[in-house]
């Protein structure tokens, strides 16, 4: 299995309604991937209780059956199609580990 995390930082010109709004559409974007994407077994998105001492916005847990899975994930038209409608027009920064458990 793998383990693939993401780190996003929000454009700070985004005013904090907005901050909130695109977080709520982030989270429910992907993990309504769920049942939709082949070799998706598990997909958290954190987006509340983030203390002062973070320099990120938003967090994806995920895991996927395999390394295969997982590259099959990044090109899946439901996947492309939350991160360029949800998560890219917004963000600024994104910090990626993806590794074996």
């Amino acid at each position: 299995m793998v383990k693939h995390i993401i780190l996003w930082t929000l454009n700070p010109e985004l005013t904090e309604e907005e901050k909130k709004n695109v977080k709520a559409g982030i989270k429910e974007g992907l993990e309504g991937l769920m049942g939709k994407v082949p070799g998706l077994i598990e997909v958290k998105v954190n987006i509340d209780g983030r203390l002062a001492s973070s320099n990120a916005d938003v967090m994806l847990d995920s895991t996927l059956e395999s390394e295969e899975a997982l590259k099959a994930y990044a090109v899946h038209p439901e996947h492309v199609a939350v991160a360029n409608g949800k998560v890219r027009p917004y963000t600024v920064q994104r910090s990626c580990l993806d590794f074996e458990i």
